[in-house]
């Protein structure tokens, strides 16, 4: 006699089913064991070479208690609106840069186009007057032109994404100087659309402490939504207790910041395009199907195309958002110094780039990273550049110090990737 009765099916491994039995899913012990879960939790994450953003928010804390021992101008109020306000052109190009890691691969033309960005909108609004707002839709387009076209020759052609972008620095830098002639400097109207992107500020105290309320609870939502889903699908799920703890964070944070803000000029318009630029960039990655393909790209090639991904024109779109986001970066440099001359997009841009987004989480290995990746890391870059500023230490030590951050993270990087296989989980 047959029966459905799933309690009187045999048991075909009994060892295999008591252990079956008493598996847990390591992220459920914070939920039954309260601190001890924490505690274990964090344990498992070390031994699996789950770092997270902890080495980066500790070497931030390390930063801002050295420099402000040194010199107690360096959290003052201009100073961090000053860091906020530099950022951004930097934040915006590793934006861009971590798609592209995200794919294992590299682009080294951003700080070129970046130049080419700024030099298209400094030509066509001052030089033939076309209306400004016109004339930088032109050049963030021909910032994600630019980037299809490596795509392109990488992805379609097969040629190697280093070979094709450093050819690409190169044609367009001088691209970028062909468009200048022979004055090689064209001013910017400091009142005009790229004038006010890093000297526009809202002065309202209300709109800094808005910002902040808003990010607050819209964490909160966000987090306890996305709890209360997985735990309808059966799935584990963030504790309760835990969003609220990292809410709280975030408030102090935010508020802090918006204090600062309010002690000086007000919430730089700056910013929060950088934010929003984040955010929403962070839901592509993490909530679309094209995200995913991204990481899937980056995980394995092969297994993504076998998956039915159409593997070219997801490298090319990569690279041409890699493209646009330089362009965008190149427009808040031009903002920052008021024009669009030689050196734009020159000297260090590139590898600042380039670190920000490997020194805020992004593999460099592909397949692991986040958006935010880009304002941890930028972060870190502007604030060592303005606490040395202030003691008054010449710009090679700089370099010596970026450089041996940055050095540092690709080796934490390695010996992360390293353990995680031999925990089982690359």
């Amino acid at each position: 006699m047959t029966t459905t009765d799933k309690t009187s099916a045999p048991v075909v491994n009994p060892e295999a089913a008591k252990g079956a039995d008493i598996a847990v899913d390591p992220r459920l012990l914070v939920r039954e064991q309260g601190f001890a879960g924490y505690l274990s939790e964090f344990k498992r994450k070390m031994r699996g070479g789950d770092l997270g953003s902890i080495p980066v928010i500790i070497g931030l804390i390390i930063i801002c208690v050295v420099f402000q021992s040194l010199n107690s101008e360096f959290l003052s109020a201009k100073n961090v609106s000053d860091i906020a306000v530099t950022m951004v052109a930097t934040g915006m190009m590793a934006v861009g840069i971590i798609f592209v890691l995200l794919l294992g691969e590299i682009d080294l033309s951003v700080g070129s186009v970046s130049g080419v960005a700024g030099a298209v909108v400094a030509v066509l609004s001052v030089t033939h007057g076309m209306n400004e707002w016109l004339a930088v839709v032109v050049a963030i387009a021909s910032g994600a032109v630019i980037g299809a076209i490596h795509g392109f020759f990488f992805a379609r052609i097969g040629a190697p994404a280093f070979a094709v972008t450093l050819a690409g620095l190169l044609f367009w830098l001088g691209f970028m100087l062909q468009l200048l002639g022979d004055t090689g400097t064209i001013n910017l109207d400091s009142d005009g659309v790229v004038g006010n992107l890093t000297t526009y500020y809202f002065s309202d105290v209300a709109a800094a402490y808005g910002l902040a309320a808003v990010a607050v609870i819209g964490y909160f939502l966000s987090a306890f939504l996305d709890t209360r889903r997985r735990e309808a699908a059966g799935v584990p799920s963030r504790p309760v207790v835990d969003i609220v703890v990292r809410t709280v964070i975030l408030a102090l944070f935010s508020f802090g910041a918006a204090f600062m803000f309010n002690q000086y000029r007000g919430l730089p318009l700056a910013l929060v395009l950088f934010l929003v630029v984040l955010v929403g960039t962070d839901f592509v990655l993490r909530r679309t199907s094209y995200g995913r393909k991204i990481f899937a790209l980056g995980g394995s090639v092969e297994a993504s195309r076998r998956a039915g991904i159409n593997v070219t024109a997801i490298r090319i779109s990569v690279f041409s958002i890699a493209g646009t986001f330089a362009a965008i970066g190149g427009l808040f440099w031009a903002s920052k110094i008021a024009a669009a001359n030689q050196g734009s997009g020159g000297g260090d841009l590139l590898m600042n780039v380039i670190a920000a987004a490997v020194i805020g989480g992004t593999s460099l290995f592909g397949g692991r990273g986040r958006t935010w990746n880009a304002l941890l890391g930028v972060m870190v870059i502007v604030s060592i550049q303005y606490g040395l500023a202030l003691e008054g230490i010449a710009t090679p030590i700089n370099y010596m110090i970026t450089g041996a951050v940055l050095l540092i993270t690709v080796v934490i990087d390695s010996i992360t990737r390293k353990t995680q296989k031999t925990a089982g989980r690359a």
